[in-house]
């Protein structure tokens, strides 16, 4: 699709739209959510899906859903056996709209529906992924903060794509991006990072970040954590290098050392050994090379899952595709 039609679809409400939503334990505010996010979208197209990606919540917001599935036509629903993650739900989403565009966003309402018109304006200049970026943390903890800044540091100096700060999962992407984010066969997913690296023409919008409607995020610190050495380990082998360079430089001073006890012997003679030396150079070396093993371990695991080759998810149930998963709105 050329820039030049994009602006004329816009206009003329003939695009079409894919919402994926992730959800996980929303009962409380998903119906609410959807039924502003189908109001508006009703003003902006007249072919959009809302495809609700339950990610095994326990509490009833996958019954919610199927039960919107019945009287608003545009809601899909497609839950997971159990919970996989927010990475697998957004990939769960891509591999089955059918939309020109793909708008991610969240049902907590901390993601202002009404921006989805500017992204489709950028999108309409030609732009193939429109990303919100924050324009600030402040509803977060400065623990939470600190630790942004730094995994976004680290990312921007040890790997090669471009990961911009505060940029989120709320965008849009054009079928193309949506297209190329599908062949990718990786089962330890970190999305943000493959939005950068499959590339294309971006553009960020900044935005406020809403107060939640309800419930509580899900998002841990520790989960947090775990998403960042996902994206560390994919994306980069610079842990494994560093190790290396590290053994190098212990190995040659080790090296110089020696040399320099074997001339203090022969000049000296032998002094009396040194137990405390001797304890904290064993504590010491062993400790490196316990980090270098836990750190080369933490590839060796994502190799291990990875050919294993298990599905990204499973999908205990859908509602509102009909026969054919793949037939357009």
């Amino acid at each position: 699709m050329t820039s030049d039609v994009r602006p004329q679809k816009l206009i003329n409400k003939q695009i079409t739209i894919s919402c994926i939503v992730p959800v996980y334990n929303e009962q409380a505010i998903v119906s609410d959510f959807i039924h502003h996010l189908d109001e508006a979208l009703a003003q902006l197209t007249h072919q959009f899906e809302i495809i609700v990606i339950d990610d095994g919540s326990q509490d009833q917001t996958a019954n919610t859903v199927m039960q919107l599935c019945q009287t608003l036509k545009h809601v899909k629903l497609i839950s997971f056996s159990r919970n996989f993650g927010k990475e697998t739900a957004l990939t769960a989403g891509l591999e089955h709209c059918t939309g020109e565009v793909a708008v991610l966003i969240d049902a907590d309402f901390q993601h202002p529906i009404n921006l989805i018109v500017t992204f489709l304006q950028k999108w309409s200049e030609g732009y193939d992924m429109v990303y919100g970026v924050r324009n600030n943390r402040a509803n977060e903890s400065c623990i939470k903060r600190s630790f942004a800044r730094l995994f976004y540091h680290l990312m921007a100096k040890i790997t090669k794509i471009n990961i911009p700060s505060n940029a989120g999962d709320f965008r849009l992407l054009d079928r193309k991006v949506i297209d190329a984010l599908n062949k990718i066969e990786e089962r330890e997913r970190y999305m943000k990072g493959l939005y950068a690296w499959v590339g294309f023409k971006s553009i960020a919008v900044p935005f406020d970040v809403q107060a939640r409607a309800g419930g509580k995020s899900s998002w841990k610190f520790t989960r947090l954590t775990e998403l960042a050495i996902t994206g560390i380990t994919s994306f980069s082998d610079v842990p494994l290098r560093m190790w290396g360079f590290i053994g190098f430089i212990i190995s040659l001073i080790a090296l110089i050392y020696a040399f320099y006890f074997i001339l203090k012997t022969l000049i000296y003679g032998v002094d009396v050994p040194g137990f405390p030396s001797i304890l904290v150079g064993i504590m010491f070396f062993g400790g490196v090379q316990l980090m270098s093993i836990g750190i080369l371990g933490e590839y060796i695991a994502r190799i291990f899952h990875e050919v294993k080759h298990r599905p990204k998810y499973i999908v205990e149930e859908k509602c509102g595709f009909g026969e054919d998963n793949n037939k357009p709105f």
